[in-house]
């Protein structure tokens, strides 16, 4: 009698995970316009591992016609999940590019830090968000021009908006864009093998603060790549994760996700000053014209975000 009853509880919270799993495929695969439902499809891969508990909780229970029924559920998230887990094939034979991308907390993020990771890692490109006046100089005083001695900067004198793109190599074609709320910006870096490759550090609104207008800068980022031809390269603090449409749109034309390439798939970056963080990715690197070989995040002190480090071998 006690067996029966404990596998009815365990068929409940099995049918309630898969449930979820359910609600975290549908906020994934539909472009939503409301912002409720968009900063709940933030976390629909969580969700979607509601299939897993489901399915185990459903086989301890041996009721197995919920088991099959949890089993199509997890291959529904398995197909829209696994994908960015699987290296991509193909590889370039062009020079290699290390990208870092940062957001540093409205210029709070540790300067020294961050110009040691750049040190370190030989890094060519830095793209940076939530650059302030003051960030600058400290950047400037830990030694950063030293490294990248090229750069467009678009700071702002506090807070949130301001964008910058250091480069070890020559700078040209500076854009700041129209219909943004934040500075968006890109340049052309002259690099001595491959020639010019574009170069854009991206920043929308988040979507909390100002839903229509994050939809809509989305919108703008989407239009700007697609007239964009490769070799390019963005970092980004998007705002948006892997379950957002806005974001996987991005994804459609020549522009890749390095993690997608890499196979490390979701990579978690915010918020990074949480001893429960970091839970969604909105950090990203993409590339048009490359692959992606190697990517990881950091620990960045200071700042809210991980930064996210790719090397990538351009195509020639």
């Amino acid at each position: 009698m006690m067996r029966t009853w404990v596998e009815r509880v365990l068929l409940v919270l099995g049918w309630g995970a898969v449930v979820g799993a359910v609600i975290g495929i549908v906020l994934h695969l539909v472009d939503w316009q409301r912002k409720s439902l968009v900063l709940l499809a933030s976390g629909a891969m969580w969700l979607m591992l509601g299939a897993v508990v489901g399915l185990v909780l459903m086989l301890v229970a041996r009721g197995w016609r919920s088991a099959g029924a949890a089993a199509l559920v997890l291959a529904g998230a398995a197909w829209l999940v696994v994908p960015s887990y699987i290296p991509e094939a193909r590889a370039a034979d062009g020079p290699e590019l290390v990208v870092l991308q940062s957001n540093i907390l409205f210029g709070l993020a540790d300067t020294d830090f961050l110009v040691a990771t750049v040190r370190d890692n030989a890094v060519d490109v830095l793209t940076v968000e939530e650059l302030t006046d003051d960030s600058i100089v400290r950047l400037r005083e830990s030694g950063m021009e030293e490294l990248l001695p090229h750069f467009y900067l678009e700071p702002a004198r506090s807070g949130g908006g301001g964008t910058g793109i250091y480069s070890r190599y020559p700078l040209r074609d500076t854009v700041k864009y129209d219909g943004f709320i934040m500075s968006n910006i890109s340049a052309t870096m002259q690099h001595p093998q491959r020639g010019p490759i574009a170069v854009f550090a991206f920043h929308p609104i988040p979507p909390n603060l100002d839903f229509a207008a994050w939809s809509a800068e989305m919108r703008r980022v989407d239009e700007i790549l697609a007239a964009t031809s490769a070799p390019a390269v963005v970092g980004a603090d998007f705002n948006a994760t892997h379950d957002h449409s806005a974001y996987r749109a991005l994804l459609d034309g020549a522009f890749a996700s390095a993690a997608d390439q890499t196979g490390d798939g979701v990579l978690l970056t915010y918020p990074a000053d949480r001893r429960w963080g970091p839970v969604i990715g909105i950090d990203h690197i993409l590339v048009a014209g490359g692959v992606a070989q190697r990517i990881r995040t950091m620990t960045v002190p200071g700042s809210d975000h991980r930064a996210v480090l790719a090397t990538i071998r351009m195509d020639l």
